[in-house]
């Protein structure tokens, strides 16, 4: 007699009770779940990676949302007063000025800016006459440092700091005021140790 067992055909001989079966058919059953095992285990694997690709796509869109949102406004420059450089009696230059003069102002300085024009400058005005030391971290061009004495003479000069570096650059000697302007103006203006300044607010 025959009987159907999960898809195969299993002939049964009743004289010698045994099994005798059909394995032509047992193969053809093995092979086609074979075949349906494997479509299902592919399918598995796809379903995975396109799970992991939306995962690792959602998360690089909200890196990039977050960097956006915490994007650094560019700061304008604002004129408060002017500046005059001399030598002896003799005016050499005049500068527009801006103040840094409280600590945040201190410690910001021209950071997050893009530019200055030729007759630009920032003067820091400390509350001591001390050694100080500038860097030029997040400072995005490139600058000459004056340090000016208590006197208002020039002290020292650190000329074309880099941006973006972080190096300490030390004025040398004790001052009261520091003139941030242009790389390369000094050269070009001629300005020497011992040259003065004197400044006015609007």
């Amino acid at each position: 007699m025959g009987n159907v067992f999960n898809g195969a055909m299993v002939k049964y001989s009743i004289r010698n009770h045994r099994a005798v079966f059909n394995v032509s058919a047992i193969w053809q059953y093995a092979k086609l779940n074979f075949l349906k095992l494997v479509k299902i285990v592919s399918n598995g694997i796809k379903s995975s990676i396109l799970f992991a690709l939306f995962l690792i796509a959602g998360h690089s869109c909200k890196e990039k949302s977050t960097s956006e949102s915490i994007k650094t406004e560019t700061v304008a420059f604002t004129k408060e007063g002017e500046l005059q450089l001399f030598r002896n009696d003799s005016l050499l230059h005049t500068l527009d000025v801006e103040f840094a003069e409280t600590d945040y102002e201190v410690q910001t300085g021209l950071m997050y800016r893009q530019s200055m024009e030729t007759n630009q400058g920032m003067l820091f005005i400390f509350a001591d006459v001390a050694m100080h030391s500038f860097y030029m971290k997040n400072t995005e061009f490139p600058l000459d440092i004056i340090f000016i004495g208590e006197d208002q003479k020039i002290a020292s000069f650190q000329k074309n700091a880099q941006p973006l570096n972080e190096a300490g650059l030390s004025s040398q000697v004790p001052v009261k005021y520091v003139l941030e302007i242009n790389a390369g103006l000094s050269d070009a203006w001629n300005l020497v140790e011992g040259d003065s300044i004197s400044f006015n607010r609007q």
